[in-house]
């Protein structure tokens, strides 16, 4: 394997470390840790010195909570030392060389995305928490993540040309699967930006109901306007219940989309072995987040858990990346 293919897998796993951190300052409350971006209290690093507190407070008129502000700022480390790792990659794909599958596009692309990811963490903190900004600072990270995959995947001969029956229906079953886990990740998401993750406390049902009392319209209001401080939510008990019940619907609608899914893989491996193994891995990822989502709820948002969750789906998301690689790159069996 070539420099450029682990410095890929490298940006991988770092991408997955950066949405888990997030999730983390997220769920622990401390997304206004630091009220100033790209700095915290106008420093590059936590003001520690109680002379720099006191400086800080008056400054900001906001006191100085170092637990959540190291939080905040250890996401924004690993996330810009992401970003240079990948304007890297994108300086690396510039460079001709003999493998045919080497991408020059994508690299840059994620460099835009990354370029954008940044104004989204500014506007997550000077908007203050704005739902629909933090939910596409999140989808923006799992792109990151998607794009890398796919660049990851391209180089690595494992996953080219492999003989497959019905390649039609593959490809499109894996198109409709990525689709469908997207829809998801914004719910699951929009969940948590509007804190509504225990607005339904019990499981399977919620609030005691099958069928809740919902306001949709309210729930999914995506701009509430300006000068609003969003930590811990603005929504009342039924919107919140609304958000988190849908979410729990697109749950199982994911659940049925990836169990069709693998059986079509196992299907496959009848042509070629390394199908089943897609296949597999598919449902282990969709067991697993099942797992993490329930536990959530049953045992009332333990915060390693939820932040699991968070990796859960990226992983998901990752094998759903794989899968469309490897279909889109087969050949008719």
């Amino acid at each position: 394997m070539s420099t450029r293919f682990y410095l890929n897998l490298f940006a991988v796993v770092l991408t997955l470390a950066v949405i888990m951190l997030g999730a983390y300052t997220r769920l622990s409350d401390a997304g206004l840790g630091c009220p100033d971006w790209p700095g915290c209290y106008g420093h590059l690093d936590v003001p520690t010195s109680q002379a720099a507190k006191n400086t800080a407070d008056a400054a900001f008129g906001q006191a100085v909570e170092t637990g959540k502000a190291w939080r905040e700022m250890i996401h924004r480390y690993f996330a810009g030392t992401l970003g240079l790792v990948i304007l890297l990659l994108a300086l690396l794909a510039i460079r001709r060389t003999g493998n045919p599958h080497q991408q020059r596009v994508l690299p840059w692309v994620a460099v835009g995305v990354v370029a954008f990811q940044a104004l989204l963490g500014m506007w997550t903190v000077t908007l203050l928490l704005k739902p629909l900004i933090v939910t596409a600072h999140l989808l923006g990270g799992m792109t990151i993540l998607a794009l890398l995959g796919w660049c990851l995947f391209r180089q690595g001969p494992l996953m080219w040309r492999w003989p497959v029956s019905g390649l039609t229906s593959l490809r499109l079953l894996a198109g409709i699967g990525l689709v469908v886990l997207v829809c998801q990740i914004f719910l699951g998401a929009w969940t948590s930006t509007n804190y509504a993750a225990l607005a339904c406390p019990d499981f399977p049902t919620c609030q005691a109901q099958w069928w809740p009392q919902t306001d949709f319209e309210t729930a999914f209001t995506l701009w509430h306007g300006l000068g609003i401080n969003y930590e811990y939510g603005i929504l009342s008990s039924v919107p919140r219940q609304t958000i988190h019940w849908v979410h729990r619907l697109g749950a199982c609608v994911v659940a049925l989309t990836m169990l069709i899914l693998a059986i079509r893989l196992f299907m496959a491996s009848r042509t070629d072995g390394r199908w089943a193994g897609l296949g597999g891995a598919l449902l282990a990822a969709v067991a697993l987040q099942i797992t993490l989502g329930i536990s959530t709820v049953v045992f009332h948002l333990p915060l390693y858990v939820a932040v699991g969750h968070n990796g859960g789906a990226a992983v998901l998301l990752l094998t759903l990346v794989a899968i469309n690689h490897a279909a889109w790159s087969a050949r008719h069996g």
